[in-house]
């Protein structure tokens, strides 16, 4: 890859692509989710409630692609399949659970801008 300054704000900057998938909703999620240990499928899908297979299964393997989780096959019968942070998934941790962090502490003050958004939006139609 040829070497540039990375500049997120500039559209052709690879890091939005990276921004895209870390600030996704479900990455937020599967992160955190994996954040004890690894984990099998559907104990992922039973953590993150409301994801649904196919938006696991995909947000699994972008995330596998871009480094962040690691999917460790096991040769059993039936086989087992494990997902785990990578070194650089765990890294990630912390931000993110900033964000959750962020977003309970302050869901109140959202909620209530927006109930008066809504009034006030409404009174204007």
């Amino acid at each position: 890859m040829t070497q540039f300054a990375l500049d997120p704000y500039n559209r052709n900057c690879p890091t939005r692509r990276l921004l895209d998938r870390i600030g996704d909703r479900w990455t937020v999620l599967i992160v955190g989710a994996l954040g004890d240990g690894p984990r099998r499928f559907g104990e992922i899908s039973r953590r993150v409630d409301g994801v649904s297979q196919k938006m696991l299964t995909q947000t699994l393997r972008g995330l596998e692609r871009d480094g962040l989780v690691r999917r460790t096959v096991y040769a059993e019968m039936p086989p087992r399949v494990e997902y785990a942070l990578t070194p650089v998934g765990e890294t990630l941790q912390e931000p993110l659970r900033a964000l959750e962090d962020w977003a309970r502490e302050h869901m109140g003050g959202v909620q209530d801008a927006r109930e008066s958004y809504d009034v006030l939006a409404g009174s204007a139609a």
